[in-house]
């Protein structure tokens, strides 16, 4: 069975076109795996949020107790700088060194 020329030219056409589609499918952007790449990026960027979020939560919570009372302050006055209160006495004892 023999094809016109007619119809020659547009199978051709449509092969091309169907070629053409299943390339931009596979290869490029927009492509099966560009975008499997990005909901990947997407999940990572998600993860990274949600801690970041609960780190953000933690520090207001720090600032807050900071802000409204002095526990917090004498809190890290003592363990960051080592501080003590009026009538204390501190006491700092030395492990022997394991031979």
């Amino acid at each position: 069975m023999k094809l016109s020329p007619g119809r020659q030219v547009v199978l051709a056409l449509l092969a091309l076109l169907f070629v053409g589609l299943q390339a931009r499918l596979w290869f490029g952007e927009g492509s099966l795996r560009h975008v499997s790449a990005l909901k990947t990026q997407v999940a990572d960027l998600k993860e990274q949020n949600a801690k970041l979020a609960e780190r953000n939560r933690l520090m207001a919570a720090d600032v807050k107790d900071l802000k409204q009372g002095t526990e917090a302050v004498e809190e890290i006055a003592r363990k960051d700088l080592g501080m003590i209160r009026d009538g204390e006495t501190f006491f700092l004892i030395m492990e022997k060194p394991k031979p």
